[in-house]
């Protein structure tokens, strides 16, 4: 008879093979050029500066729509409690018929004069529907804002850039970051198989009588070491992994998966030698600074042009209703129009020197603007310089570090031909191991500097991509 899988063992092995299931881990595969186009669409730096960029299409419309015709219409109701009224002379009352006791709205006669007569000034229920139209045919300020919104929108555009910049520049390194541990990964996983391989050895050497006990100490202390070192990488990598996941803006419960190796990261001799020749280009900080000046520049002359006389033109539209009872308010024969146009002329007389403080303002603004571009133009020639030569250093380093890589190599064989072959001592092979393990992890730290140094030097000239 067979035995039917258990209930939850089913459940389990649905789960991990269904799409985004509960244990199904996702798993990304990407090369450095992949990782920098999905970081540009999922960093949320990239993502939130491309909305600033819509934000800025917006300010543009809505500085626009300030100068096209603005529209309201207003309805109203009032219950007038006590109706406002109008005092009239005496003879006033009698001439047209009013101010009798009795007459709605009019005082008692032991409250009103002999002298005068009151008549109620409106009916009990009135209602109103009203349209204005206005239209601005002259503002200095409307003007000047148009501009300093698409102005605003250049500088987005920048502001942009930058950020993306930014965003490939730290792709760039935590993807090296990664490759360089995983590649000390490797060597200290082949630097524990030697040891344990020359442990097992030596033990068989021990137990014939050909090494002693303090051979086999000196390689388990090695051993002991080097697995330390191999568990502190363990938990870099992780970390590594972890900021590049940042970077790129794919959640943690993903997976990442580098398809490139530090041996596919060469540094091409011809196009280093272009990068250390290149002049800079064109760096987006001055582009900001450019704009940030047009844009005070702008605020003075919005300030400025404010002594200027501002035109409208204006229209209104009116009908309204009323009644003594509610509900013969809105009947079709009791609503009345009215309806008048004009320009408006306003003036600036004195504001208490509130505009020319303003202006001088901007003109200081301006200046500190203009300084820090200047000062950020000196900063820049000193950074492409010192990263030119950062450079050079990280080449001359790398060149150094791999001959040592080799040199460590051949040593180390010819040291254990020797220990195999009974002429050479442990304690020599346990040296050389060490030796060509610590030659490599330079090399590879050599390389992921020249690396690094190389994105220093392409940030400075501005042709970072």
């Amino acid at each position: 008879m067979k035995h039917k899988p258990p209930v939850i063992l089913m459940i389990c092995m649905l789960l991990w093979y269904l799409p985004g299931g509960v244990f199904a881990q996702e798993a990304i595969r990407l090369t450095l050029e992949e990782s920098i186009r999905y970081a540009l669409e999922n960093n949320v730096d990239a993502k939130n500066a491309q909305l600033e960029v819509l934000i800025s299409k917006g300010t543009i419309g809505e500085q626009r729509a300030q100068g096209l015709p603005q529209i309201n219409s207003t309805l109203e109701f009032t219950k007038n409690l006590q109706p406002p009224l109008i005092i009239l002379p005496a003879e006033a009352g009698d001439f047209i018929g009013g101010g009798g006791e009795g007459d709605p709205g009019t005082p008692p006669s032991n409250e009103q004069p002999s002298d005068v007569t009151v008549i109620p000034f409106a009916v009990n229920y009135q209602s109103s529907l009203t349209t204005t139209i206005e239209q601005m045919i002259f503002n200095g300020s409307y003007f000047v804002g148009l501009k300093a919104a698409k102005t605003l929108k250049q500088l987005t555009d920048f502001d942009k850039e930058k950020a993306e910049i930014d965003v490939i520049e730290n792709v760039k390194k935590a993807y090296y970051t990664v490759l360089v541990n995983e590649e000390r990964k490797a060597l200290i996983e082949g630097n524990l198989i030697r040891l344990n391989q020359l442990l097992e050895e030596t033990t068989a050497m021990y137990e014939a009588g050909f090494a002693e006990k303090l051979d086999i100490s000196r390689i388990k202390v090695q051993y002991n070491n080097v697995s330390t070192e191999f568990d502190r990488l363990i938990s870099a990598i992780d970390v590594s992994k972890q900021l590049l996941k940042l970077q790129l803006g794919v959640p943690f419960e993903y997976e990442v998966v580098l398809e490139e190796s530090f041996d596919n990261m060469a540094i091409e001799e011809g196009e280093v030698v272009s990068l250390l020749e290149a002049e800079i280009s064109n760096r987006v900080e001055i582009n900001q600074l450019e704009k940030n000046i047009e844009l005070a520049t702008l605020d003075m002359k919005n300030n400025q042009v404010q002594y200027i006389p501002n035109m409208s033109a204006f229209g209104t539209f009116q009908r309204v209703t009323g009644a003594q009872s509610l509900r013969n308010v809105y009947q079709a024969d009791r609503w009345f129009s009215s309806s008048f146009v004009g320009f408006r002329l306003s003036i600036p007389v004195f504001d208490g020197l509130r505009k020319s403080y303003a202006i001088q303002q901007n003109r200081v603004q301006i200046r500190q603007l203009e300084n820090l571009k200047f000062n950020t133009e000196q900063s820049i020639k000193v950074e492409a310089l010192q990263s030119k030569q950062n450079l050079k250093n990280a080449l001359k380093a790398l060149e150094v570090q791999r001959e040592n890589r080799e040199l460590a190599s051949e040593v180390f064989n010819m040291t254990k031909i020797k220990y195999q072959e009974g002429v050479g001592s442990n304690f020599e092979l346990v040296e050389a191991d060490a030796a060509l393990k610590e030659a490599e992890t330079n090399y590879y730290s050599a390389l992921y500097d020249a690396l690094i140094a190389q994105v220093e030097v392409e940030k400075s000239l501005g042709i970072l991509k």
